[in-house]
Formats: C-alpha cells, structure tokens, sequence
C-alpha cells in the first residue's frame, strides 16, 4: 500500500481540505469564479478522502491519528469508527451539491459577502468531519463549539435587525447549552470512566447507579442543544432567517445532524446499549422524544412561511433519532442510524426547493403556492419526493428508518411508541402533501390562458434533482448504510 493510499493519510486530507480552502478562498475574493473552483475543488477531495476511508472501515480497520496528548488520558485524537464514517460520508457528498446550489442562489440574488460566506462553510464542514471522526469526547466537544461558531455568522450572514437577533438566540442557546449541560457532563464521564475515549459497549457499565446513568443522559441530551429537543429547540425555525443554502445546512448537512449523530455516538460509545437497557436510565427520554416528535408536526401544521414550516419539520424528524437512542435497542439504533443519512437527502432537497422557489418565483408563504407546480414542475416534483421521504412511504429510503424504529419499540416493549410513529407520519403528510396539491391542483391566481414555465437557474436545478434522486436510491441502496449503522450498534 503506497503512503498516500493509507488510510490514516485519508484521515488527515479528509480534516485539512476543508481548513485549507478556507485559507486559499479569500485570495480569490475579487475572482468569484476561481474563488468558488476552490470551494469545488476542496468538496471533491474530501468527499473523495472519505470515500477511500470506507473500505478500510467496511474491512474492519479504525484508522487513527492522535495528534497531541493535552493531559494524561486526555488527548486530542481522531479515529475512524463506522457510525463516524456514515456521518462524514453524508456531510462530505452533499457539501458538493449544496456548493453548486450556493453558486446559483447566491449570484442570482446578488448576496453580499459571498468570500466570507464561503469561508465559513468551508470551516463548519471541516468542523463537522472533526467532530465526525473524533475518537473522544474532548475533541468532539471542541470541534462541536467549532462548528456552532463557524455557523453563526452564516446565520447572521445578512446582518439586519432580525438576523442580529436570531444569531444572538443561535449562540445563547447553542453555547449556553453545551457549556452549562454538556461540558459538566464530559467532566463528570471522566471522573467516573477515568477516560472520554469512545469503546465498543460504552465506558459506564459498572461504574455508577441507574440513578446517575438517568441524570448523566439528561445531562447529554439536553447539552447537545443542536438535536433541537423540546424545548431546547427554539434557535432553529429561528436560524431561517438565514439564506436558504445555509437552511440547508443547518437542517442536513452538517448542524442538527452533528447534534443527533453526537446523541447517537454517545449512546453507543459512552453509556452503550446493553447499560442502558440494562438499568432503564433512558425510559423517560421515550416519552420526552415522542412528545417533541408529535408537537413539533403539530407547530408545522399552523406556519405559513415555507422554511419555518420545514424547520419544525426537522425538529419533529431529528426527535425520530433521539427516539431511537432512548430506546436503547439494536433495531432502534439501527431506526436511528439510517435516519441521520435518510432525512439528510429529503430535508435538503425540500429546503433546495424551497431556495428555488424563492429565487425564481419571489414566493415564501405557502399561501402563495397556489398553481406553482404549473411554472415550477420540476422543483416541485422534487419537493415532492422529498416529501415522500420525509414521511417515511416507499420507494424512498425514509421508509426505512421508520420501519426500524418501530421494530426497535416492540423489541424494547413501547407498544405506543408504534402509534406515536403512526400519527406522525399521518401529521408530515397533512403538512408537506397539502403544499403539493396546493402546487399542483388549485388554479394560479387570476390566471386563466396557459403558465409558462420558469424554473431556477440551473445551478440550483441541478442540485434539487440529485437530491431528489437520492431519495429514491436510497430505498433501494440501503446496504451500506445498514452495514455501517450495524457495525457501530453490534461492535464499532
């Protein structure tokens, strides 16, 4: 195996191409096109490091790096795990199309700012791959104040009265979380596992109460505010304010996914399932994620704004994971998994959508849809597989996660939990199918001859598709991402 092909050498590409385009980018700020080749040029080479990482990680290897021990037992160090691996895999591929979608919404609406907006997605994907590939809970916990930090000014990015304020409530609540909730809980970790290393069956087994294991999961869960849990979850319909590829990240590349993925990896390789289900330390986060998945649907259903409606949506859809970490069995997790990868292809094809519909029809309000499916068939045909996906209906791999989780509620005894699971999809198909009739079957407002057609620049047309397609793949492509979820929840 020749050096560059060795996957700690991926590892490292995969951590520095982000950091490095985001040092090149602002020499280009007076030549958009060679600045936006390097935001390009950088997503294709880290999607291509991770891609070479994941045979390795299939075989059986764990690729480390460990970069400098800051005390005894506490180092800042990577390691490539399989659940770390699907993450990274999701944020690395759609970091291309949403930096194609970005070329095209952010020129035709003439966005300001376009070189530091660019540099600070550049450093919340590198960010979110740190996070991703973090082998403890110290760097994770760095990387994951990195990341909340690099977003910010994305937030903010139009610097208006709304967005200040928006940006003021992104950061109060996201570093107010983590540094009240989730930095006490890392500490206490350590004291009591003597390491924050991540391990196959968790690090606490034996080593409290059930009591303690309840309070330490609280403490965890509400910690990592960017799983936008009730009522923790207020900074995201918030954060829309923002431009609509930034919405996109927030909602499924990077953001909220990092939150649930921590979740998730917490679960698996800190508390580990068989402690969990052993001690019944996660039973009240069953009903605390069923009701945040149920109210969250019911919000969605009284919003008008597109975006705000999708982002109750994600609050709703990411509760789904947190729901299947509670209930701390290998089919759940399983459920929980394969959602991170599954609601990341249909909430970004929604919000590319929503994008498109914004940028070449000016409309916002879905009250203002009416006949959009004439002008705009094919973003709406898109926005309506991503529904579909959304929902959880086959043939699109949403269905799936749905599957799992119910099964992982009747193996760990929550019969209602398939109810809960039941009535929400029942409440995504009131909120997101009614935009498509309304798009497609009532009339265009004061219109009677034939619609012309008027779709987005082709920069965000292109993207929406891939996306949408995705969807569709997925249902029927499901392997690998089984094989990965599989292989954390069974061993890492």
């Amino acid at each position: 195996m020749t050096l560059a092909a060795r996957p700690e050498c991926m590892l490292i590409a995969a951590l520095a191409a982000p950091f490095l385009a985001a040092l090149v980018i602002p020499l280009f700020r007076d030549r958009p096109n060679l600045r936006e080749t390097v935001t390009l040029v950088a997503s294709v080479v880290l999607c291509g490091a991770v891609v070479a990482l994941l045979g390795p990680v299939l075989g059986g290897a764990r690729p480390e790096w460990s970069v400098i021990e800051v005390l005894p037992g506490l180092a800042f160090a990577f390691r490539v795990e399989p659940l770390g691996m699907l993450f990274a895999l999701v944020a690395s591929s759609l970091w291309i199309v949403n930096s194609i979608y970005s070329i095209g919404y952010m020129r035709a609406h003439d966005e300001p700012r376009q070189t530091g907006y660019y540099v600070c997605f550049a450093i919340a994907l590198g960010s979110t791959i740190g996070l991703a590939f973090a082998k403890n809970l110290f760097t994770l916990f760095l990387f994951y104040e990195a990341l909340t930090l690099s977003t910010y000014p994305l937030v903010t990015h139009r610097r208006d009265g709304e967005s200040m304020a928006s940006g003021r409530l992104y950061l109060v609540l996201l570093l107010g979380s983590s540094l009240v909730l989730f930095l006490p809980a890392i500490i206490a970790t350590f004291v009591l596992a003597g390491t924050t290393d991540f391990a196959a069956g968790g690090i606490l087994g034996g080593k409290t109460t059930a009591g303690m294991l309840a309070v330490l999961l609280a403490l965890y869960v509400f910690g990592i505010g960017k799983a936008a849990l009730m009522p923790l979850h207020f900074w995201l319909p918030a954060a829309m304010v923002a431009p609509t590829p930034v919405s996109a990240l927030l909602h499924a590349v990077a953001v909220v996914k990092a939150g649930v993925f921590t979740v998730a990896k917490v679960v698996i390789y800190v508390f580990g399932l068989d402690t969990l289900a052993a001690s019944g330390a996660s039973g009240w986060l069953v009903y605390v994620a069923s009701f945040s998945l149920l109210a969250a649907s019911l919000v969605a259903l009284t919003r008008d704004n597109l975006k705000a409606r999708l982002a109750y949506s994600t609050v709703s859809q990411l509760a789904y994971v947190v729901l299947g970490a509670a209930l701390a069995s290998t089919a759940s997790l399983t459920g929980s998994g394969v959602q991170i990868a599954m609601h990341a292809a249909g909430k970004i094809t929604l919000f590319f959508c929503a994008g498109a519909i914004q940028v070449a029809a000016h409309k916002t309000q879905v009250s203002q849809l009416d006949g959009i499916g004439r002008r705009m068939p094919v973003t709406m045909l898109a926005f309506l597989i991503g529904s579909l996906s959304i929902i959880g209906i086959p043939p699109t791999g949403g269905s799936w996660s749905k599957w799992f989780l119910a099964l992982g509620a009747i193996e760990s005894g929550y019969l209602f939990v398939v109810g809960v699971l039941m009535l929400s999809s029942l409440l995504n198909v009131v909120y997101l199918l009614s935009i498509v009739g309304r798009a497609f079957f009532v009339p265009v407002p004061g219109g009677s001859g034939p619609v012309k057609m008027a779709e987005a620049p082709i920069a965000c047309l292109v993207p929406l598709c891939a996306t949408a397609l995705l969807c569709l793949v997925l249902f029927f492509q499901v392997d690998l991402v089984l094989a990965l979820v599989s292989a954390a929840v069974k061993g890492g």
